[in-house]
């Protein structure tokens, strides 16, 4: 019998294709409600039949948590994806992964769950990092400073969709959870879609889509749903930091995005917050 595949190093391959999401967005010119609800309308045709087939049992609270949790995360793409139209992939990148703020401020008050020094020390330091990456992308005005508000408030609904997902697992399996979080995060960007008259996405766009719905989505937030049965959801919202690392060297090698000195210093800060986060982890 082959020996089961470490926790971390499932968190950390889920990470690396999470980083390829912000490039693939910025290689479509759809809309981004329209490119955030074809990624989650693909995604949720895999998973759907395959809960359908196996039939593992939710229950009532588990399935509200999972509606809820899923409109968040639709939130959370519809304003990321907004922000990347507006500033850089660093900028953009660095301020939606705030998000271990604010998990780590209300892990005790929601879910019981107090960060260790270790934990807040990681914190410190890979969001540190994560706003040197962005810091010479960092503007003040115009649409500039619109698409890092929109980063931010993109970071704070992904850490409501973090917390939820801690609940949720503790309490049930893996597909029904994601199930019904991706298939209620494809309703509701739909709708979204349809209300605002947005276009069907372009037969050269649909490619971009669906490595996003294999990649990003179904190989990334569900290998970090997985984890966050066994890591704490500070633990892995600092894991989730290492995206903007993976996302500036695919921006430098595809999009001529060259990374300076001071986001050489962000990355190693990134990388020495998740070590540290990770090792005062007690799993």
């Amino acid at each position: 019998m082959s020996a089961p595949v470490p926790p971390a190093v499932v968190l950390g391959l889920g990470v690396v294709c999470l980083s390829w999401a912000a490039i693939l967005i910025r290689l479509t010119a759809a809309p981004a409600v329209t490119v955030a609800a074809w990624r989650m309308a693909l995604a949720a045709a895999v998973l759907l039949p395959l809960w359908a087939g196996r039939r593992p049992r939710v229950s009532g609270r588990g399935l509200r948590v999972g509606l809820v949790a899923g409109a968040c995360l639709g939130l959370h793409f519809v304003l990321w994806m907004e922000s990347l139209r507006l500033t850089t992939v660093a900028s953009s990148v660095a301020l939606v992964t705030t998000n271990p703020i604010f998990v780590g401020l209300l892990s005790a008050l929601v879910l019981g769950e107090r960060p260790s020094r270790a934990l807040w020390q990681g914190i410190a330091l890979s969001v540190a990092g994560g706003f040197l990456i962005g810091w010479g992308d960092f503007a003040l005005e115009g649409a500039a400073l619109l698409g890092d508000a929109l980063a931010l408030l993109g970071a704070m609904a992904a850490s409501v969709y973090l917390l939820l997902g801690r609940r949720a697992r503790g309490e049930g399996s893996l597909l029904p959870y994601v199930a019904v979080a991706y298939g209620a995060a494809a309703a509701f960007l739909l709708l979204g879609a349809v209300a605002t008259a947005q276009p069907v996405p372009r037969r050269v766009d649909w490619l971009w889509i669906g490595l996003m719905a294999l990649g990003p989505q179904l190989l990334g937030h569900t290998s970090v749903n997985w984890a966050l049965r066994r890591f704490p959801a500070s633990a892995v919202a600092v894991a989730i930091l290492g995206e903007p690392v993976g996302a500036t060297l695919w921006a430098w090698l595809l999009l001529g995005e060259v990374p300076g000195g001071m986001q050489g210093v962000g990355i190693a800060f990134v990388l020495l917050g998740i070590l540290r986060a990770l090792r005062g982890v007690r799993l």
